[in-house]
């Protein structure tokens, strides 16, 4: 089964992906050919990561006539951050034990 986190992952795992969801994120709205101007990439590059993040739920697109403008939707980042509290807890719970155990050893 697939998890929420999952297809977050699955789409920020490419760095061309997280730099256009980073600038979208620091800069707002922006059409497809200024995030193409700022990828260094072609196109139909750009277009398909839009595609990805959007179905992912990572940003959202606007037509105004010809173009399209997209910007990111960082409330989509929520199971990613609920998956890193739960991993923190996780590990904080296992240095804790381990720290027990290294001090009942040293009695």
């Amino acid at each position: 089964m697939t998890q929420p986190h999952d297809v977050l992952f699955k789409a920020l795992s490419d760095p061309t992906r997280r730099a256009i969801f980073e600038r979208l994120c620091r800069e707002g709205e922006q059409t497809v050919a200024v995030l193409t101007n700022a990828a260094a990439i072609s196109q139909p590059a750009v277009s398909k990561h839009l595609g990805i993040l959007r179905q992912a739920g990572l940003v959202r697109d606007r037509q105004d006539g010809r173009r399209t403008h997209y910007s990111a939707q960082v409330a989509a980042l929520a199971p990613l951050s609920d998956w890193t509290s739960r991993m923190t807890g996780f590990w904080e719970n296992r240095f804790d034990a381990l720290e027990n155990l290294l001090e009942r050893m040293d009695q």
